[in-house]
């Protein structure tokens, strides 16, 4: 029987609280804060916090928090132990923990990545969810659920306590994330106490940022494949591919880590590598997931292996997705979309389409349906973007193409799946009623509607390859 990997837990204090311990911060984050701490010093050791279950408490604690972070390159395996996690809290059994651990003086950052649904915000509008469930359990209780809620009464606890606020750094696939959660947060703090809102509004950080790594499921052969190289048992590694990248907003409160000495670009404005990355990576994966999944391919490398989906792709990035963007300081947006293809090709990395599928109705709006509305109003055909857009409809019903079943997972997969018709017409507008989603102005598009109802009729009666396949350019 093989040892499990272990090393004693460090007792040097943590300074960053992190929510939502998922694979991509241990791929991601955590690597990079590691080595800051090794090229800078600080105590930047993280206190993770699963909002919903124990399940990686539960594997990372008999190995004293400590975790194998795996590079998948087309050449091999490369595993490094990654040590930077102090412990790990689990809100739903001692929210209160949470908070104390979040209101501590120590912590200078509290981190998330929640996914966009955490948030529960509208996506369409990027307004506070007021209805949604957790949000009116906060609104009720001072213990809270959501991660909006943990952050207000976290603040809250700061200033009765006479602490300075915490940076609330967002490393979500959001455009203007900071802004987007700090309007959230404000938002929930003013309907819990309009003076604490105020605080938060004067004092308060919320950098944005852009993060970039693929980062697939952790299967069951990975951690056996893990434990005959190594000769360890890992109950917890991640797999991650060889790019990274980080760019971060100069606006913070207070100290930070030394992330400039370890590749993370330090900027004063992350917008236009936000819309660089949500729009080339984020919104040809969803694309791809879509369209590739109903055409029976498992993942992204098996999809662009296909022809018809790797030119399909291209089209996107060279006709409809590129002609709208600026690009960032430094980058060239065609060598960043060859180097996207390369990256996707990679067969080392099993990033299922089911898998990026997933909560489409909270990722569409900032990955697609934004480029598709700065398109037609510059007066660009996106007809890739739309069928990409039909695809997710198609797959939101619930049905393939074989008449199979689908598991949909998205907080409105019920909502979603109750408004497919057998009329394309009809679907189409079942869809657009959703304001949660859609924006008005692409409900109003009559030919933006037309051309959607005609991509859902193809999709339908063709299937996705044969849609994939004709020709775009106009």
């Amino acid at each position: 029987m093989p040892d499990r990997l272990f090393r004693s837990p460090s007792e040097a204090p943590a300074g960053i609280v992190h929510l939502g311990l998922g694979a991509f911060f241990r791929a991601h984050g955590a690597i990079y804060l590691a080595e800051a701490m090794a090229a800078g010093g600080g105590d930047w050791g993280v206190t993770g916090v699963s909002l919903q279950s124990p399940g990686t408490r539960d594997r990372l604690r008999p190995q004293g928090w400590a975790y194998q972070a795996v590079e998948l390159g087309p050449q091999g395996e490369a595993a490094r132990v990654v040590t930077v996690l102090r412990d790990v809290l689990v809100a739903p059994e001692d929210p209160q923990a949470v908070l104390d651990a979040m209101a501590a003086a120590a912590i200078h950052i509290v981190s998330l990545t929640v996914t966009e649904k955490g948030y529960c915000h509208e996506p369409s509008t990027g307004r506070l969810n007021r209805d949604h469930p957790d949000i009116a359990h906060d609104l009720a209780h001072p213990l809270p659920r959501s991660a909006p809620g943990f952050l207000v009464r976290a603040l809250q606890a700061r200033r009765r306590a006479g602490l300075p606020p915490f940076t609330v750094l967002c490393c979500d696939n959001l455009p203007e994330n900071g802004r987007v959660v700090r309007g959230v947060v404000l938002e929930l703090a003013r309907l819990i106490d309009p003076d604490l809102a105020t605080w938060i509004d004067v004092e308060g950080a919320f950098p944005s940022t852009m993060v970039d790594r693929i980062v697939p499921a952790t299967t069951a052969a990975d951690l056996d494949r893990l434990e005959a190289r190594t000769g360890q048992r890992d109950e917890a590694p991640v797999m991650h591919e060889p790019f990274r990248q980080w760019v971060v907003e100069d606006r913070f409160y207070g100290l930070r880590p030394a992330l400039e000495q370890v590749g993370v670009q330090i900027v004063g404005d992350v917008t236009a590598f936000e819309h660089m990355k949500l729009r080339m990576l984020n919104g040809t994966h969803s694309s791809l997931a879509y369209l590739g999944y109903l055409a029976g391919h498992e993942t992204i490398s098996d999809t662009v292996a296909d022809p018809v989906f790797s030119a399909f792709v291209q089209r996107l990035w060279r006709n409809e997705i590129i002609p709208a963007l600026t690009p960032p300081p430094g980058e060239d947006l065609a060598a960043y979309a060859d180097a996207l293809l390369d990256r996707y090709r990679n067969p080392a990395i099993r990033h299922r389409t089911w898998q990026i599928a997933m909560d489409g109705s909270q990722k569409l709006p900032q990955r697609i349906l934004g480029t598709i509305v700065e398109g037609r109003a510059a007066g660009r055909d996106v007809p890739g973007l739309i069928l990409s857009v039909a695809a997710w409809m198609r797959y939101a019903s619930g049905t393939d193409e074989q008449g199979g079943p689908i598991e949909v997972k998205d907080p409105l997969a019920a909502k979603l799946a109750a408004q497919w018709a057998r009329d394309p017409a009809r679907t189409v507008a079942n869809f657009l009623s959703l304001g949660q989603v859609f924006p008005p102005v692409l409900r109003e598009d009559a030919a933006f509607v037309r051309d959607l109802t005609a991509a859902l009729a193809g999709l339908v009666q063709k299937g996705a390859r044969a849609m994939a396949a004709e020709p775009s350019d106009g």
